[in-house]
């Protein structure tokens, strides 16, 4: 009698062979959760923001009359950099710009800009350059959001989209690229998680988020081809932390509204230090990981972050 035989009939219980590979299986998901861990102890607590590095920095802020956009102009006052700060609606920068003076800002200057209008981006970009003599950081916020649900789908909403949340920041980006380079600065792109993680009812818009992540990341890679020192720093926040998105979803969306201020001040740490990425909150640098591993979440799952329920039984 074999000794497994022997096994067999002393236990009265068959056990499955081993696979070989389980061990070192067992083995690399331990090593690849604890290297995870490792990552972002790293990532969220080495922080070597200097704040005297943004005094007398020149910035073009995009999106600057409410929401995170405004608690960024205050960020950036209260550190002392010369601003040119646009939105769409002139009242409510003016009331910002007032704010930025108060906080101790060197230089504030304003213009009320439609970054729906093709010829928007080109001016304000040569507003900014004349008013600062050049740039340092060219901050990016500015977003449209149509209505939650089918209506927004349409190619024409799709197509206004497309030109506020991606072609302006393309337009923004090729205008302002020469002077940064001369200034080794920075674009700071403030993006959305429906960037990376699409969910329901925001098809165009994921869409146009999507696009700006391709194409910072590709241009990121020229720029590093060409030894050109332009830092791209794109930041991910959530829906909600932006004050327009948030009216586009309300009561179809169960998520809680983020502070502001905190996300601000998330950006400008990661565009100071020249990170390539920010996630606020943090967790969601963990989703956008998560979604890879689990590309199609199951309808029920996504149902519990929305105010929908499925048709009645006939």
């Amino acid at each position: 009698m074999t000794s497994a035989e022997k096994e067999k009939s002393s236990t009265g219980l068959c056990r499955p062979p081993l696979s070989p590979a389980a061990g070192p299986g067992r083995a690399m998901k331990v090593l690849l959760l604890v290297g995870l861990g490792a990552l972002f102890f790293a990532y969220y607590w080495d922080d070597n923001f200097d704040p005297a590095s943004l005094q007398g920095a020149r910035v073009l802020l995009t999106g600057a009359s409410v929401g995170v956009g405004e608690e960024l102009a205050y960020h950036y006052a209260r550190l002392g950099s010369h601003l040119v700060l646009t939105a769409h609606t002139e009242a409510l920068l003016q009331k910002v710009v007032g704010n930025c003076r108060k906080l101790g800002a060197p230089k504030v200057f304003y213009i009320a800009a439609d970054m729906a209008s093709p010829e928007m981006p080109e001016r304000v970009v040569q507003f900014a350059l004349d008013k600062l003599g050049g740039l340092d950081y060219l901050v990016m916020n500015h977003l449209g959001a149509a209505p939650a649900g089918t209506r927004g789908r349409s190619a024409q909403a799709t197509r206004w989209l497309m030109q506020v949340n991606f072609l302006s920041y393309v337009q923004l980006t090729s205008l302002a690229l020469p002077s940064l380079t001369d200034s080794k600065g920075s674009l700071v792109v403030v993006s959305s998680l429906l960037g990376r993680v699409p969910t329901s009812f925001s098809s165009p818009y994921s869409a146009a988020k999507f696009a700006l992540d391709s194409f910072f990341g590709s241009l990121r890679r020229e720029l590093d081809v060409q030894d050109v020192n332009v830092a791209i720093t794109m930041c991910v926040l959530g829906l909600q932390d932006r004050a327009s998105a948030a009216e586009g979803v309300r009561g179809v969306t169960r998520a809680k509204a983020a502070p502001g201020p905190k996300a601000a001040l998330a950006v400008i740490r990661g565009s100071a230090t020249r990170a390539s990425g920010v996630f606020y909150p943090w967790r969601f640098h963990l989703l956008c990981l998560l979604r890879g591993w689990m590309p199609q979440p199951r309808a029920w799952f996504i149902r519990q972050e929305l105010n929908i329920t499925t048709p009645a039984a006939a």
